[in-house]
Formats: structure tokens, sequence, C-alpha cells
């Protein structure tokens, strides 16, 4: 028995340094950025959303098409070229602070969790690039008066940098300083 927990712990040491936090952070960029933009053109050239009227998911969610011009909830709209081009400018000086920040970190969790936000973040600026604006298919709403979430569309981009920032809050939170390196 001991020679077997011997053998798995040798076993797991061994795959956990093939999967360096840097590795473990570009795989998870890529693959919210393949999501992504699979999931964009499915919804936008098979499943032609746009010929579609709103479908109901679950009475709080609905599938829809929309353009976002400019980030969250369409603040500071881009529709003019200059403006886009700012827009991609200040962008792009975010993902490369991240990039720089998932390459340094020896957190596995952190790598991750800035490797969705990096990939999200380049699905959402391929879409700018490529057709001027943001296809956001998903609407969440409600009809109780709850804030910022009552009325709001996005995409699987926006899902994957949700989802890296809660993980950065969980890891920053819950996990004691002297595990954060282990994850």
């Amino acid at each position: 028995m001991i020679r077997l927990n011997a053998a798995l712990a040798s076993r797991r040491s061994r795959l956990s340094g093939r999967l360096s936090p840097r590795a473990l952070g570009l795989a998870a960029a890529l693959a919210a950025l393949a999501f992504d933009q699979a999931h964009k053109f499915w919804m936008l050239n098979i499943f032609d959303v746009a010929a579609r009227p709103p479908m109901s998911l679950a009475p709080f969610l609905d599938i829809v098409l929309s353009w976002n011009y400019g980030v969250s909830y369409s603040l500071f709209p881009a529709h003019e070229a200059l403006t886009r081009l700012a827009l991609l400018t200040m962008q792009g000086a975010i993902i490369a602070g991240l990039a720089i920040w998932m390459v340094r970190t020896q957190s596995r969790a952190t790598a991750v969790a800035l490797g969705l936000i990096i990939g999200g973040a380049l699905g959402n600026a391929a879409d700018r690039i490529t057709r001027g604006a943001v296809a956001d298919f998903f609407y969440l709403h409600t009809s109780l008066p709850v804030g910022p979430l009552a009325n709001y569309v996005f995409n699987l981009a926006d899902v994957f940098i949700t989802a890296g920032v809660a993980l950065l809050v969980i890891e920053g939170f819950f996990l004691p300083q002297e595990r954060r390196a282990e994850t």
C-alpha cells in the first residue's frame, strides 16, 4: 500500500511538473478564445440568430442578437473607426498586462483565471476587429428591480471573463497564502 501511494504521489508530481502555470494559463486562454469564436460563428452563420425572433430558454434568459459597440452595458460606444481603435488599444494594453501577470505567476489557479479572462477579452477584441462590434446572444432579464443585472446581454467571452474574475476572487479570499502557489 505504501509503495502504491508513493507511486501515485510520484506520478502526480511528474504530471504537475509538466503542466506549468504558464502552460495551463495559455491552454485556458486558447480554449476560451476557440469556444467563443466557434460559438459566435455557429450562432451567426449556421443557427442564423439574426433571422430569428428572440427565443426563451428560461423565464429570465432569452437568445437574441445584440451588437455591442462599447464595453459592458454598451458603455463608451465606439461607432467611428478612431474611437474603435482607441477602445482596441486600451483592450490590448489590458490584455498585455494580464498576460505578463499570467506568465509570472506561480499559482496554477491564478494562471487559469487569467487565461480565461485573456481568452474572453481576445474573443471580444476579435469581434471588434472583424465585425466592428461585439456579438452578444444571451439576454438575462427580470421584472424585479434588482439593479444592473435586471437587463444584461452577454456572450461566451463574457462568461469566460466573469469565471476568471470569480476564480481570482475565490483564490484571493478563500485560499491561504501558503497554498496559492500550489494550486
